[in-house]
């Protein structure tokens, strides 16, 4: 792996209806007057374990546990055993970087799903979804929760999902970011929807600080901030996602979802997704790669319960169903629909 930091437009928050995707516009642009088309750059010098050339692959990604089969497939070398070279670039959100993917500056993209992804296809985005990566356990702990402030709920003024009609709740990138879809499926169980909260877009660092401040009432954060939250006594997980609850995997440009080094890669990402399964999801070996990869603290990934990740990381077209119609019911979305077996059609299997 060779670390680079991908320098992308300026991100801001998703606006409803055609802003969404016209914003997409000049994000393309500058990506395709930037690039000379992804996926064929081999190195003559290097060589594959079979001999043969070795392939770059440039991976944008936004540093999270929910990626570890990246990270472990990048650090434990099944990227190598591929004849692939990946340099992976870190992005502040998906919803700049997947249009990276499509003109060819990136060749994959590691983020969450937002409602800018499904307005972009629907307008022509040269995009797969490739891969399915973490997603909820539905247990408690949860890696992902609805984290509400401890000074409300010691005030009783908060008891219960409920309680939260009306209040403001911080989601990073706002109702139609990846968080904005998993927020609205743990409100759902309680038979609240976004439209019954205020969703302020807040950064995930400073949630906490939002939440000691009173800028906020609650916010749907990811591990290991969640843990960190409850730890220092500023937040109480409210509500969970239901179990298999995702808005992340990997997409591919179309480019170079056609392209042999695209069946490698993710070979390659499947390999780490098995290493965890079962006790691998919490082993101090695989602890030790994401802390380095995510810059989190190895101490504190040890207390946060883990993700689940399916075996050979399908895209979950049910989740990715629901979430479009999440962000149509939420007024995010055109009039067109995207049909989900185009999102994930035409994709190199293992």
């Amino acid at each position: 792996m060779r670390p680079s930091t991908l320098s992308t437009p300026p991100t801001s928050r998703l606006s409803r209806s055609r802003r969404s995707a016209l914003a997409l516009l000049p994000v393309l642009a500058l990506a395709a007057a930037s690039c000379q088309g992804g996926g064929d750059r081999s190195d003559p010098e290097g060589s594959a374990a079979s001999g043969g050339s070795r392939t770059t692959v440039r991976v944008a990604h936004v540093p999270s546990t929910l990626f570890a089969p990246l990270y472990l497939a990048d650090a434990k070398g099944y990227f190598k055993e591929q004849g692939l070279d990946v340099e992976l670039s870190k992005v502040k959100t998906g919803q700049d970087a997947v249009p990276l993917a499509a003109s060819g500056k990136v060749d994959a993209v590691a983020a969450g799903f937002s409602a800018g992804l499904f307005n972009g296809v629907a307008k022509g985005l040269g995009v797969k979804v490739a891969a399915s990566m973490g997603a909820s356990t539905g247990e408690r702990p949860s890696p992902t929760a609805l984290e509400v402030s401890k000074r409300l709920v010691d005030s009783k003024k908060i008891e219960n999902v409920d309680d939260l009609r009306g209040r403001k709740v911080a989601v990073a990138g706002g109702e139609g970011a990846a968080g904005g879809y998993q927020l609205a499926a743990t409100l759902r169980q309680s038979g609240l929807t976004l439209k019954d909260v205020q969703v302020v877009n807040v950064a995930i660092p400073d949630m906490r600080t939002a939440l000691v401040e009173g800028g906020v009432d609650a916010a749907l954060a990811p591990a290991p901030f969640t843990t960190a939250m409850e730890e220092g006594g500023v937040a109480v997980a409210l509500a969970v996602p239901p179990k298999g609850t995702s808005a992340t995997g990997v997409v591919l440009g179309n480019a170079f979802a056609g392209k042999p080094a695209a069946r490698k890669f993710l070979a390659a990402l499947r390999k780490g997704a098995a290493d965890l399964q079962g006790p691998g999801r919490s082993s101090d070996e695989n602890l030790r790669i994401l802390a380095e990869a995510t810059g989190q603290k190895l101490d504190v990934l040890r207390k946060t319960p883990p993700y689940q990740w399916d075996p050979q990381l399908k895209p979950d077209t049910a989740q990715l169903s629901h979430q479009q119609q999440t962000y149509r019911d939420a007024g995010l979305l055109d009039d067109d629909q995207v049909a989900i077996r185009d999102l994930v059609a035409g994709l190199v299997e293992g």
